[in-house]
């Protein structure tokens, strides 16, 4: 597999490779962290964060249910919110999505149920009136919602985040040294059921836990060969890890490492700086907290790109 075309990143010398890639993997790093700082500050983000701060946090059975009704579902909101928050219309004609919504309402402080099912139970609580409880759940109802898909009018603001170049020989390298890397590939044309992921890193069966990655085809070669070497990461790295709150850290890793490999071999990669400002949420001195992963990393799916 050629190298980038930048003679600085050759690695020619045999005596001298591991250092030099080792510091130029640190430069990199350095260059990851400024651009996730100037992308966390711009108002390209903040337009973006703004808008995604006003969609709800769904509940994971309500997830559950989204996803069973709607697999596509990216972004979804209520007929209103749409129309009040978005300026965006149901389109006529569109199937609902039916979750469940929480009722808050005054509830009685002992039998914790509104002042209508307090009084129909026999409750026997009298120490406050109703006007005085305070409000709280008292059970859930069926609620209409509907994704993005469903909706027209003005377009939400996105953050371009994929990477450009010529990939056209990488990506068939990438699937070549899935094997040498303990990691089975699969480049998905029809079928993808994973929402708008553009890949996942999965176990091939409930009995066999060697890692799959599948990858969504699309006509952006570079993209797609920077989606494999993140999924290749979370294979590498990640696979055997199912700590929830350790997933945005994950995902620091993987990226940071899709960014050096794609830009070693010559892609425009600088779409992961808002990548990662959108996935963190801490300081962007988590990249060089995680240095010594992301490089090593990055170096093996590197070398098994020469051999």
């Amino acid at each position: 597999m050629a190298t980038s075309s930048d003679s600085s990143v050759s690695y020619e010398e045999t005596d001298t490779r591991h250092d030099e890639m080792h510091s130029t993997i640190e430069e990199w790093i350095d260059d990851l962290v400024d651009r996730v700082d100037d992308a966390q500050a711009s108002e390209e983000f903040q337009e973006w964060l703004d808008v995604q701060s006003r969609f709800h946090d769904y509940s994971h059975r309500n997830t559950l249910l989204i996803q069973l009704q709607c697999p596509e579902a990216t972004k979804v909101a209520g007929y209103n919110t749409w129309r009040n928050d978005f300026d965006r219309h149901v389109q006529e004609g569109e199937q609902a999505i039916w979750i469940w919504a929480p009722i808050i309402t005054k509830r009685c402080p002992e039998c914790e149920n509104s002042p209508s099912y307090h009084d129909k139970i026999g409750c026997e609580y009298d120490e406050r009136p109703p006007d005085e409880w305070s409000k709280g759940l008292v059970g859930f109802k069926p609620a209409p919602v509907f994704d993005v898909s469903q909706t027209e009018g003005d377009p939400l603001p996105e953050l371009e985040t994929a990477a450009m170049g010529d990939a056209n020989d990488l990506v068939p390298a990438l699937t070549e040294v899935a094997d040498i890397l303990g990691v089975t590939v699969h480049i998905v044309d029809d079928d993808w059921d994973h929402g708008d992921a553009k890949g996942v890193c999965k176990s091939r069966s409930k009995h066999d836990f060697k890692p799959v990655v599948e990858a969504k085809t699309r006509a952006n070669q570079a993209d797609l060969a920077v989606t494999l070497i993140h999924e290749y990461t979370h294979a590498l790295l990640h696979f055997d890890i199912d700590d929830e709150p350790e997933r945005a850290k994950r995902e620091v890793e993987a990226e940071a490492v899709a960014y050096i490999v794609g830009r070693y071999f010559g892609l425009d990669t600088s779409g992961s700086a808002f990548y990662l400002a959108a996935w963190q949420g801490e300081d962007s001195e988590a990249i060089l907290e995680r240095l010594g992963r992301i490089s090593s990393t990055a170096q093996d799916i590197i070398r098994s790109l020469w051999e």
